[in-house]
């Protein structure tokens, strides 16, 4: 009866550590993946509202606009926070970047634009109507609206400024 349990013990065990070492050596992500949404090469959906701020914020044609979704609770959307910032600068010029809270509280999006610096509004999305409308399920997931309003990019996972810039550069 023991030496059963000793080789199911064995195989479990062996499992683990296939595992963890699998996971050790897998090198971590670092850019987003584009994604096939339906709304590629369609209007983009309306993006407007009110910022963690307080002020009012809506998008326009004529400029390239970068809607981020993200939320204090998502681990990639600390990696991300100032790749995105850096891009926001970067590009502050020709490009409007807009934050949108997904599924979160309010304070506790305040606390995280306080603790990772934004240079960029956010935008509060209480209801989800913004994020139901991109059809965003997690964050972070970024679009790309083009100069005539168009959804140019759909991408899943923490984007770098670098990425964004190629994305960017591509459409324009």
């Amino acid at each position: 009866m023991r030496r059963p349990i000793a080789i199911v013990t064995s195989v479990v065990l062996a499992l683990a550590l296939g595992l963890g070492l699998l996971l050790a050596t897998r090198s971590p992500v670092t850019d987003a993946t584009n994604s096939k949404s339906p709304l590629l090469g369609k209007a983009a959906p309306r993006v407007a509202g009110t910022t963690l701020t307080g002020a009012k914020w809506e998008n326009s044609l004529g400029k390239v606009t970068v809607v981020s979704f993200w939320a204090s609770w998502c681990g990639p959307c600390i990696t991300e926070a100032p790749e995105l910032s850096t891009f926001a600068w970067q590009h502050r010029s020709s490009v409007d970047v807009v934050g949108i809270v997904f599924n979160d509280y309010i304070a506790s999006a305040r606390a995280f634009e306080s603790k990772y610096g934004s240079l960029y509004p956010s935008l509060i999305d209480t209801n989800g109507s913004i994020a139901n409308s991109f059809g965003v399920t997690s964050p972070p997931t970024t679009f790309v609206i083009d100069k005539r309003g168009l959804v140019a990019a759909s991408l899943v996972g923490p984007i770098s400024a670098k990425q964004l810039s190629a994305v960017i550069a591509n459409i324009q």
